[in-house]
């Protein structure tokens, strides 16, 4: 089992990043800042990324309209041209997506000699929290829920795979980051949220790539030719889902079956975050994995489900799914056959009981192994809201 400790591990990692995001936090609490006719005044921060990004929480004002909520990114500063032509890249490609299950992006402005991405907020824990939450109170997060989660995190990939630009010319859109912290489940609908294309990787000719040598996001959830250098396509995101679903399901990672850790790696090689295990450790696994490992990990669930994630999780691509589309069908046909007319508002429910289980486990904001709440999960957030609420 991934242990809550492992989970909570990233809430711990460099004092320096919460020192400059607190700094960072002050400085923008006093000025604010405007785009347009928009005012935006600092709440709060929310979480600090072992790449340096740091997210915050402002109150969004119209002169003329209620006011809301956005999530601030302040990216780092890029260090070479090609770096900013990356940067520009990843804006762009945010900007073109427009689905429910997609956090919209906003804005994008420089703020102080840094730019800031301005995004849409998900009133709810992630489900990298959830997972963690579910462990405390013993018991994975209930089937019907994680399958409903999938698939709504498929239709949303589905929808940045096929995108097109003006012309019709398919963009080749990779989220190359589908793990837990990246999806959001709002508290009051039961709305899935898929967050962060600040790793997206686009197939169109002439676009600024990623330097080959640095691995971008939660390298946890990485697709073997992501981690081993090779050609990728849509179906590299359909195994990060497979992962994901995996652990959500069973509470155990794929990469917990036995770890050999290689004493070097490429030369080079470096992740933009560090991953809870060593990197040579975890290309060591990738490389070495098979079809048992595989079967040793999905035994535990249904016939249908162990069908889907072997095939999720195999290694060549072309034994996967031929697209996200197909993934969110089978688990629509799972969730039916399990939950028929299983919706949001039953996500919302099965959410709060997870949340009511495990406070009930465990005092809320109590410091349980080293920092078991994942960071940007606050205890406000996972207090029981009312039917009412919920509706």
């Amino acid at each position: 089992m991934r242990s809550p400790a492992r989970r909570g591990r990233r809430a711990g990692r460099g004092s320096a990043l919460e020192r400059g995001l607190e700094q960072l936090s002050l400085e923008l609490a006093r000025a604010g800042f405007s785009a347009g006719p928009i005012g935006f005044r600092f709440v709060r921060p929310l979480e600090a990324r072992g790449n340096g990004a740091e997210v915050l929480l402002f109150e969004r004002s119209l002169h003329d309209g209620p006011p809301g909520m956005v999530v601030v990114k302040r990216l780092r500063n890029p260090s070479s041209f090609l770096m900013r032509q990356r940067l520009k890249e990843e804006v762009l490609l945010a900007l073109r997506l427009h689905h429910p299950a997609i956090a919209q992006v906003h804005h994008f402005r420089i703020i102080g000699r840094a730019p800031h991405a301005i995004l849409e907020y998900v009133a709810g824990p992630s489900l990298d929290a959830l997972i963690t939450l579910a462990m405390m109170r013993g018991q994975p997060l209930p089937t019907a829920f994680v399958l409903y989660v999938a698939a709504e995190v498929a239709d949303a990939l589905q929808h940045a795979h096929t995108l097109t630009d003006a012309s019709g010319r398919p963009l080749g859109i990779i989220h190359r980051d589908v793990s837990p912290r990246n999806i959001r489940v709002e508290r009051a609908t039961g709305q899935v949220k898929v967050t962060d294309f600040g790793a997206a990787y686009s197939k169109r000719v002439g676009r600024e790539e990623t330097p080959e040598k640095l691995l971008k996001g939660d390298l946890m959830y990485a697709s073997p030719e992501y981690l081993l250098g090779a050609p990728m396509d849509a179906r590299s995101d359909l195994y990060s889902l497979g992962l994901l679903l995996l652990e959500a399901l069973t509470h155990h990672h794929l990469f917990n079956d036995g770890w050999e850790c290689a004493t070097h790696t490429e030369p080079d090689l470096r992740a933009d975050e560090p991953p809870d295990v060593p990197l040579p450790c975890l290309l060591a696994f990738m490389k070495r994995c098979t079809p048992e490992n595989v079967e040793r990990a999905t035994a535990p669930l249904s016939p249908g489900l162990q069908a889907l994630l072997r095939r999720m999780l195999a290694k060549p691509p072309s034994d996967r799914p031929s697209s996200a589309d197909e993934v969110c069908l089978t688990l629509r046909a799972r969730l039916q056959e399990l939950a028929p007319g299983y919706d949001r508002r039953r996500a919302a429910e099965d959410m709060a009981q997870v949340i009511v289980e495990a406070s009930a486990a465990r005092v809320l904001g109590e410091p349980v192994e080293g920092g078991i709440y994942p960071v940007g999960l606050d205890m406000h957030e996972l207090m029981p809201i009312s039917t009412k609420d919920a509706r």
